[in-house]
């Protein structure tokens, strides 16, 4: 294949409809961490340090951002692995004996004085990621698109190297549909708990592609055997079993979400989130609290209920409905019609999606909210015109270091109300730090989205600090 084609596995043709797709079983002849060395490779003879290859080209694809700064760092780690097993090799087999360095030697190539005194080579920082990739608070999942950065996300919550650490399950949403990726979040919740990877106009990306392979979900009770759940206009690899959730608009398709994670869960919802259709900025922060909590995420234009969501109501009247975004994005006569159908309804928003956000972080009612206003926590940062990433980044939300999503309106500077709220919860400790409670900030997207300096500043802020001492 040549072009954009080479990069991505075909699937179905894009006019087809979802019944008439037909696929070809993704390939794990190549799993992505072909390219490291293996320790068992016994006969292997050590090779002389060499220049760095040449980088192969890069997949093509949409001219969003540039090359993935996280795929970089890992690459980065990848060659300093083997420079590290090339110089153990040399120095075992031929150390001299010398006096060592007093003080951490750089990683050299195995440079020695017989090859006339020359400058060991050493990697920079940047070289291996720093502080792009990670500081010691924060981790970014650097990719140009969504579809990279869900890939990330997936295997950062699913390793996949042994067959315990893989999901029963995967969720598979078309790329153009950023609200049925939100409402696929809550796929993510126990029991099913179904990372989500994106499609794209009838081809699976290559991230994707690499991705399912690693995470080879199988279907289980807990997904009634599917091993892929198909989210609206999506097709999916014909090798294994199917769930479909599906409808003819958002509203729809959100509802069906819903009522397929009832079935599989066996569970009635015990919220409702409501998501506004025309403001992405306010829906974006539903992802991560769908996938932790396993309420599902309706949808609400600003100043109608949908025929979908009302239907979805009605089957659980009871059910506490909590309003996401200000009477801007949701205005209060869909609150009243939502009330009027049995439902209480309560508000949480902010004046804008930043401050919407770390709102919704603070709430809490009952058994519904984050409730996150003391140290201790993880948190997700990520742009906010990018709904397609809020979705990609739920299983940070569900997994690991369980925490709300926040979201920055510049790659520069973190907005005053998110630094204000990491100061409000910035960690510290009197006599020893070991035994304190510690932040940590999951970054999302590249650089053009969220530069160093504001993953840097997000850093200083998880900080854990000293207050003082214990007894004065």
């Amino acid at each position: 294949m040549t072009g954009q084609s080479a990069s991505r596995q075909k699937l179905y043709p894009t006019a087809a409809r979802p019944s008439a797709y037909t696929f070809r079983p993704v390939s794990r002849e190549r799993p992505i961490n072909a390219d490291v060395p293996s320790d068992k490779d016994e006969d292997r003879q050590p090779e002389p340090a060499k220049a760095p290859a040449q980088e192969a080209p890069q997949p093509s694809r949409q001219p969003r951002r540039p090359i993935p700064g996280a795929l970089k760092g890992i690459a980065a780690l990848v060659l300093l692995a083997i420079v590290f097993i090339v110089v153990a090799v040399i120095g075992g087999s031929g150390g001299s004996g010398e006096e060592e360095p007093s003080g951490p030697a750089p990683v050299t190539s195995g440079a020695s004085e017989e090859r006339g005194g020359e400058e060991p080579a050493s990697q920079s920082p940047t070289e291996l990621g720093y502080p792009a990739f990670a500081t010691n608070n924060t981790t970014r999942v650097g990719g140009s698109d969504p579809a990279t950065n869900a890939a990330a996300t997936a295997l950062a919550a699913f390793p996949s190297t042994i067959p315990a650490q893989r999901p029963a399950a995967v969720a598979l949403v078309e790329e153009a549909d950023w609200e049925a990726a939100i409402a696929a979040a809550v796929l993510m919740a126990p029991p099913l708990r179904a990372p989500l990877l994106f499609a794209a106009a009838g081809e699976l990306p290559e991230a994707s592609v690499e991705a399912l392979a690693a995470l080879d979900p199988q279907g289980s009770a807990a997904s009634d055997g599917a091993a892929y759940l198909a989210i609206g206009d999506v097709g999916a690899p014909g090798d294994r079993e199917v769930a479909r959730a599906s409808g003819r608009d958002p509203a729809a398709i959100a509802a069906a979400v819903a009522r397929l994670r009832e079935r599989l869960s066996g569970d009635a919802p015990k919220h409702f989130v409501l998501a506004p259709l025309t403001a992405p900025g306010f829906a974006m922060p539903a992802a991560a609290w769908a996938a932790r909590s396993g309420d599902p995420v309706l949808f609400a234009a600003t100043s109608k209920l949908p025929k979908a969501t009302a239907a979805a109501l009605r089957e659980h009247p009871k059910v506490p409905v909590y309003v996401l975004g200000p009477s801007s994005a949701i205005d209060s006569a869909v609150v009243r019609a939502v009330e009027k159908i049995g439902n209480e309804a309560h508000r949480v928003s902010g004046e804008d999606p930043v401050g919407n956000a770390v709102a919704f972080a603070r709430y809490a009612d009952g058994s519904f909210g984050w409730d996150v206003n003391d140290p201790g926590h993880g948190f997700v940062l990520t742009r906010e015109g990018d709904p397609l990433d809020a979705a990609a980044a739920a299983p940070l939300s569900a997994s690991g270091t369980w925490g709300p999503l926040l979201l920055t309106d510049s790659a520069a500077t973190l907005p005053a109300a998110v630094r204000d709220y990491f100061l409000d919860v910035k960690p510290g400790y009197t006599n020893d730090p070991t035994r304190a409670f510690y932040n940590h900030v999951w970054v999302i997207g590249d650089q053009e989205a969220i530069d160093v300096n504001q993953q840097a500043e997000a850093s200083e802020l998880a900080e854990l600090a000293k207050i003082g001492d214990e007894g004065q």
